[in-house]
C-alpha cells in the first residue's frame, strides 16, 4: 500500500511573485530567498492554494486544463517538482 504526501504552502502571504515573461518571481518571505521558476512551478502553487493536497490530486486538478500525458509519469514529475520545492521552502508537507 502506496501512502500519498500531501503538500502545502505557508499561507497566502508567505510568497509574492512577480511575472517576467515565462518566468516567475517568487519571493518567499519567510525565508528572504528570491526564487525564478516556470511551468509547472506556479500551476502546482496554484493548486495547493486551495489546501493540502498530494501530487495525483494535483495532476487530476492539472488534468482538467492541460494536456499532461500519461497520468503515472505526469505524477511521477509533480512528485519531483514537490521535492524540490519542499528543498527551497516554497511548501512543506501537511
Amino acid at each position: 500500500m502506496t501512502v500519498s504526501l500531501y503538500y502545502r504552502q505557508d499561507g497566502p502571504d508567505a510568497l509574492v511573485a512577480c511575472a517576467l515573461e515565462e518566468m516567475l518571481l517568487l519571493y518567499h518571505r519567510p525565508s528572504g530567498q528570491t526564487h525564478m521558476v516556470i511551468s509547472p512551478v506556479p500551476e502546482i502553487l496554484g493548486e495547493l492554494t486551495a489546501g493540502p493536497l498530494a501530487a495525483g490530486e494535483i495532476v487530476d486538478r492539472l488534468a482538467q486544463r492541460y494536456e499532461l500525458g500519461a497520468r503515472d509519469q505526469a505524477v511521477g514529475a509533480v512528485e519531483a517538482h514537490l521535492a524540490e520545492m519542499t528543498a527551497l521552502g516554497l511548501v512543506r508537507a501537511a
